[in-house]
């Protein structure tokens, strides 16, 4: 059973998932990053591949971005802290991308080598679920989870195709817009969760603008699987890129805060 599946069997509670840029600041740093997210309780690791046109995401993802592209890393360099992480961890490890770098590489030749560097799943965040088929068959060829998202958008036909079209997990968006913490929990997750739960027997993870720990509180009282968490961790990051030690701790008693308000 893939890593990821494991996390939602036999659940008694929501798992956390942290989401960081690959390389972000520096891919020395970053192998440091995840096992500090890891360590302090995050269930998943999801790991963005840096990329210069992230159309999904807001200002400090965008940032976390330009400075791992700035410090060199690429879909090798991924691959390589990956393999540092699980040097060091267990802990289920999916990619957030975007197509082009995939592409570039090949669809099977990606997925290939994200799978011998250890990595669990991984997010084409700009696929269609109608045009994922290759990616999918990809993932099942090396044991990796395909994840696909659905937005309040999403229609409900829609609804069907991509909860057939994933695995793993449906990476659920509260909010029809990017990627940033917001102050609330957009109003109508609960709404959402049951529509969307009506169409697919996927876990649902729920993302974009959550950051705090009334917010994984209402996404667990709304049935959610999983909570999302990635521009805070980010701006954590961001802070304290001239003390990597104090960034380190920064980032334990933020996640720890944040998995604590997901106990029963």
């Amino acid at each position: 059973m893939n890593r990821i599946d494991r996390v939602f069997t036999g659940r008694n509670r929501p798992a956390f998932i942290a989401f960081t840029v690959a390389g972000d600041p520096d891919p020395e740093t970053s192998v440091r990053v995840a096992e500090a997210l890891a360590t302090a309780g995050a269930d998943i690791i999801e790991l963005g591949m840096p990329y210069s046109d992230p159309s999904a995401d807001g200002p400090m993802i965008q940032r976390a971005d330009l400075r791992a592209l700035e410090a060199g890393t690429t879909p090798d360099t991924l691959f390589a802290i990956i393999r540092g992480i699980r040097r060091r961890s267990t802990v289920p490890i999916m990619i957030l991308t975007y197509y082009n770098p995939i592409f570039r590489r090949g669809i099977d030749r990606f997925y290939r080598e994200a799978a011998d560097a250890g990595a669990d799943g991984i997010l084409i965040v700009d696929l269609p679920a109608e045009e994922i088929g290759v990616a999918r068959t990809a993932a099942d060829r090396y044991g990796l989870c395909q994840i696909v998202m659905a937005a309040p958008t999403t229609t409900d036909e829609r609804l069907d195709l991509i909860g057939s079209a994933g695995s793993g997990f449906l990476y659920v968006v509260s909010v029809a817009g990017v990627t940033g913490a917001r102050d609330h929990l957009a109003v109508g997750v609960a709404d959402l969760l049951e529509r969307i739960r009506s169409r697919t027997a996927l876990p649902l993870a729920v993302g974009f603008g959550i950051s705090r720990p009334e917010h994984v509180q209402a996404i667990a009282a709304a049935g959610g699987d999983a909570a999302i968490v990635g521009s805070a961790i980010a701006a954590i990051i961001e802070e304290h890129t001239q003390d990597r030690d104090r960034m380190i701790e920064a980032l334990r008693v933020y996640v720890t805060r944040m998995r604590g308000a997901l106990e029963p």
